[in-house]
């Protein structure tokens, strides 16, 4: 495995100089990574009810009078007085007017930077928070089958919005932050659970097994409690994973903690690299190793609720992302961070084109589209590591 190669100085980052973790692999996985994205993404908003050619809806993804307007990017991530309503109904389409908020522009750019481009967005933003929550968890735990979802901490979050949408929906403007509560909830329990004079790789993954089986548990009874048949259908499609509907909503409320959540894993970097030395040694360099776990595991858990309160529950992107990113770039996290930043939102964007053109008209969640990926994967770890557990 190429981590197990790395040397110990390339582990801590001791290089010799301030971008010596800038590597030609890393430049080529990035690069890679976002002409897939670049690609999916135009191959994404070429398709809908709406019917357009690919050259209309290119063109209409370069429009300069959209691209270059400040108007037009204060309605985007800051709102405004938008109404996406009319953009729903095709009925209204042939004479569908542009809001005083945006510039002119025709019909099918409206179309496609107010319904198409913001499901592409969406979909890069849940990739890279849950490729880096997942490598973030895999360094915490010294464990390589950690992820979000075998942790448990999708499964927390889950219900906590869950609970928010059937019982609580006042409190719906706030989804990241109750997500970002409900898996920190699910992680502390799996970590008391796992404890017993330290932990283990095996009794993480068993006791988040545990709980997530839980968690899931009481998200199928508080279905049991709605009274909207919508709210139930809604419930469904977001506890599978999906990217069906969302808007320019969804962007705004996740991108803040996505900043802040990557920012946080990139300038834990080195922190991770020592955690990945094992307790002992952290400990000798000085780490108070406790502290440093749980504050990266803090931001792990953002990164993975502020997805899941957009796309609901994604799995296995969180396990097979930094999985492959390792085997291209190494375990220097610095690198591993990046990758898993650009490498997410290219799986997530495929699968999401896959999701919505493999049983054309109807869509697939996303989610069923990773776990079919993620599980084979999964099985191709198990077979291929003689000492399944620490990275």
């Amino acid at each position: 495995m190429a981590s197990e190669t790395r040397t110990s100085g390339e582990r801590t980052g001791d290089g010799t100089g301030y971008l010596s973790w800038l590597d030609g692999s890393l430049l080529s996985l990035c690069a890679a990574s976002t002409a897939v994205v670049v690609l999916g993404g135009l191959l994404q908003v070429s398709f809908g009810a709406f019917s357009m050619t690919l050259v209309e809806a290119w063109k209409a993804v370069f429009d300069p009078g959209v691209l270059f307007d400040l108007r037009a990017w204060e309605v985007f991530l800051l709102g405004g007085s938008l109404d996406t309503s009319a953009l729903l109904n095709p009925l209204a389409w042939d004479s569908l007017v542009v809001p005083a908020d945006l510039p002119e522009m025709s019909k099918q750019s409206l179309i496609v930077w107010n319904i198409r481009m913001p499901r592409v967005l969406v979909a890069v933003v849940v990739g890279a928070n849950l490729a880096v929550s997942g490598a973030i968890f895999q360094a915490v735990t010294r464990n390589e089958l950690a992820s979000p979802f075998i942790l448990g901490v999708s499964s927390g979050a889950g219900l906590a919005i869950l609970l928010t949408l059937v019982v609580f929906s006042g409190l719906s403007t706030v989804l990241p932050l109750i997500a970002a509560a409900g898996g920190a909830l699910a992680f502390l329990v799996v970590y008391a659970i796992a404890w017993k004079n330290g932990t283990s790789p095996v009794r993480l993954v068993l006791a988040g097994v545990i709980v997530g089986t839980i968690f899931q548990s009481f998200q199928t009874a508080l279905f049991f409690f709605a009274d909207d048949i919508g709210v139930v259908q809604s419930a469904i499609a977001w506890t599978t994973g999906s990217l069906t509907g969302t808007d320019w909503e969804q962007v705004r409320m996740a991108l803040p903690w996505t900043i802040v959540a990557l920012g946080g894993a990139f300038v834990g970097a080195r922190q991770l690299n020592v955690l990945l030395l094992g307790e002992r040694t952290a400990n000798s360099l000085g780490m108070n190793v406790e502290k440093v776990r749980f504050a990266l595991s803090g931001v792990a858990v953002l990164a993975a609720a502020a997805s899941i309160a957009v796309a609901g529950i994604v799995g296995f992107v969180g396990l097979i992302v930094p999985h492959a990113v390792r085997n291209v770039v190494g375990s220097e996290y610095k690198r591993l961070v990046i990758g898993c930043a650009f490498a997410g939102p290219a799986l997530m964007v495929a699968a999401d084109v896959g999701a919505r053109l493999a049983l054309s008209p109807v869509q697939i969640p996303v989610g069923i589209v990773t776990g079919l990926v993620g599980g084979p994967y999964f099985l191709y770890l198990m077979r291929k590591q003689e000492r399944l557990g620490e990275v």
